[in-house]
């Protein structure tokens, strides 16, 4: 734990309070789009189950929420590479910057400062999402053969322990992913795919310290997100029994979402503030090790093409395309 800093984390919090006003806005947001599509859907659907008995009627607005919801998720999805680019990657781009030492505009022009960060340094939200999927892939390859290798050891309890270890890594990966993000930004002389690749290999080389204080702060975010999950049960039971229909058993489903929204907005950024702290920390005055480069070469396909895609970014950036003629 002492690779990172609480007081830091809660420094670096206060430092970018008007991104963390914005996370809350954007998730809070999207968790209220979730309860109104759910409302809206299942009183649409229970008017039109009046045309029969009441228990066709009750089913009718239990199918009316479910598409509420389905509509909402799939429009998320479509924007979730905006989310990404606006909100996660430019909050991680001012806090590299504090704790680098550098000056970033305080109040609201924090938040255009970052965006303008986050466009030079990847350019449009495509190239930023296809990064951070193949960096998820990499990572994702190196954890599952930990699973994996428990998995074939012939000895009692390896299932649960197994279970365990994948819920802990689902958290801790998703750490580490914001944390290679970090590196490009901190590496702006290297384009960001050869930057993603540094990070990897870093990564790997101090997996063990890494991993340390990943399992602290993944034990921090349970326990944070249950106590939040248990203080939204009474305002979500509330907003639920207001709804029609079978959807009014949905108090559950509703702090769930809160629950998410608080987890994202405020939750999240002090985990990957500890993490930032540990990686620059065990990181410091490191180059990546060509034996490790090799290893996940052979390892994962993603980090091939993570390789592959930075040749091509400095082909075009030289005047050339991936093939080698002239643009």
């Amino acid at each position: 734990m002492s690779a990172f800093k609480v007081s830091t984390s809660f420094a670096l919090m206060g430092r970018t309070a008007p991104f963390l006003l914005f996370r809350l806005l954007v998730y809070i947001g999207i968790a209220a789009a979730y309860v109104l599509a759910t409302g809206v859907g299942a009183g649409i659907g229970y008017g039109v189950g009046a045309l029969w008995d009441d228990e066709k009627r009750l089913s009718a607005g239990f199918y009316g929420a479910a598409a509420g919801i389905g509509l909402v998720g799939a429009v998320l999805y479509l924007l979730r590479e905006y989310i990404l680019y606006i909100v996660k990657a430019g909050h991680i781009a001012v806090m590299v910057e504090f704790l680098r030492g550098r000056e970033i505009p305080r109040g609201q022009s924090q938040v255009a400062h970052a965006r303008a960060m986050v466009t030079e340094r990847f350019g449009t939200s495509n190239v930023l999402f296809g990064i951070d999927q193949l960096v998820k892939g990499v990572i994702n390859a190196v954890t599952g053969m930990l699973e994996g290798l428990l998995s074939i050891l012939p000895l009692p309890g390896m299932d649960r322990l197994a279970s365990i270890l994948r819920s802990y890594l689902k958290i801790a990966v998703g750490l580490m992913d914001e944390v290679m993000l970090a590196h490009c930004f901190d590496n702006r002389g290297q384009d960001p795919y050869t930057a993603s690749r540094a990070a990897l290999v870093l990564y790997a080389q101090n997996a063990r310290p890494l991993m340390i204080s990943a399992a602290w702060v993944t034990a921090f975010v349970w326990l944070l997100s249950v106590l939040v999950f248990l203080v939204m049960l009474a305002p979500a039971g509330a907003l639920a029994w207001l709804m029609p229909g079978q959807v009014s058993a949905g108090g559950l489903v509703f702090a769930a979402l809160f629950a998410w929204s608080i987890k994202a907005a405020i939750i999240e950024p002090f985990a990957v503030a500890c993490m930032l702290q540990a990686y620059f920390k065990v990181t410091a005055g490191q180059t990546p090790n060509p034996e490790w480069e090799a290893k996940l070469d052979s390892a994962s396909d993603k980090f091939n093409a993570l390789g592959q895609r930075a040749g091509a970014w400095a082909g075009e950036r030289m005047g050339f395309s991936a093939q080698g003629e002239p643009t």
